[in-house]
């Protein structure tokens, strides 16, 4: 069957071609974007957020038996031992002088089958990558734009909790539901909070912990996920709050599909690849949230290193939020 232009809606290029770029803002070499929004300045203010001590790890638990949440077409991570007692019993360990036993394994992933985060060169439109590299600096490994620049800076600043299902009344945001950077400073000012410049956004929707409450068969099924939806309005309040960093409790960051351009994943494209905003996907925030309803406070000081992947698209990461 053959489909009109008009049946398939616009090309990414098409619907952002009006969209800002932050490309050259910190020069023609910069790897790390909006994360240069996060100076030193910016790290002492938001070590003021600790109050407690209380600490969260963000990570959802990697090589679990129950299952990983990934995204369609990819696998979770597997771990395999290679070494333990039982060698040792077969008469196969390797003995050591003192007779000391050990184990010792390894795993495959995913590098973007965890808690992890996006390099900004991971994905592009017309040929471009972040900060107007060449699409062909990604072909064998993403030679520039990869995820070591991020790993190798760091992120730490103040985070800010959004719980976007706890204000909607739900456990967890519904198939396909969306929100606007409109509905991000409303949930925040019912938290009795406010979101301030170069924040970094964690941004609660129940859906991981959805996973592992529901059967594969309804997680995936008619998948669609719930987030941030694209408009230009959004986009530009994104620059001009210079947000550095968005974390969210989904696989994609955003809604899948765009309801209203029919696009697929655009604010990877417009916040990512244009902006230079880090993402961070499948983080687990159940915890923080509840901690943060019973006490009232939501922002903390949020710090997370990728692995330094060389090359690499993307990293597991556990962020650590300190309150």
């Amino acid at each position: 069957m053959t489909h009109t232009h008009e049946e398939v809606g616009p090309s990414v290029k098409e619907l952002l071609k009006d969209s800002p770029k932050n490309w050259g803002k910190w020069g023609p070499d910069d790897e790390v974007g909006s994360l240069n929004y996060l100076t030193p300045e910016v790290v002492i203010a938001a070590a003021g957020s600790i109050k407690s001590g209380k600490t969260f790890t963000l990570q959802v638990k990697m090589a679990n038996p129950a299952g990983d949440p990934v995204w369609p077409g990819r696998t979770g991570a597997v771990r395999i031992n290679v070494m333990d007692e039982g060698h040792f019993i077969a008469g196969k360990g390797v003995e050591s002088a003192g007779g000391a036993h050990y184990a010792d394994d390894y795993m495959t992933c995913f590098l973007q089958g965890s808690t992890q985060y996006d390099a900004l060169g991971h994905v592009w439109y017309d040929g471009e990558i972040w900060n107007g590299y060449d699409a062909k600096t990604t072909i064998g490994g993403m030679g520039k734009a990869s995820v070591c620049a991020i790993a190798e800076k760091g992120v730490v600043g103040r985070g800010i909790l959004l719980d976007i299902a706890r204000w909607r009344g739900k456990d967890v945001l519904d198939v396909g539901e969306t929100f606007t950077h409109e509905d991000l400073q409303a949930c925040a000012a019912a938290q009795g909070t406010e979101i301030q410049r170069r924040d970094i956004l964690v941004i609660r929707t129940g859906w991981i912990g959805k996973f592992y409450r529901v059967s594969r068969e309804e997680f995936y099924g008619d998948f669609v996920e719930p987030g941030l939806t694209h408009s230009d309005e959004l986009v530009a309040w994104f620059q001009q709050m210079e947000i550095p960093n968005i974390v969210t409790d989904t696989i994609a960051n955003e809604v899948t599909v765009d309801p209203v351009s029919g696009v697929v994943l655009p604010l990877h494209n417009a916040l990512m690849r244009n902006l230079g905003i880090t993402l961070t996907e499948i983080a687990w925030l159940d915890d923080l949230a509840d901690d943060c309803a019973a006490d009232g406070q939501y922002t903390f000081l949020y710090a997370a290193a990728p692995l330094k992947v060389v090359n690499g698209t993307g990293s597991p990461v556990n962020p650590i939020a300190i309150k």
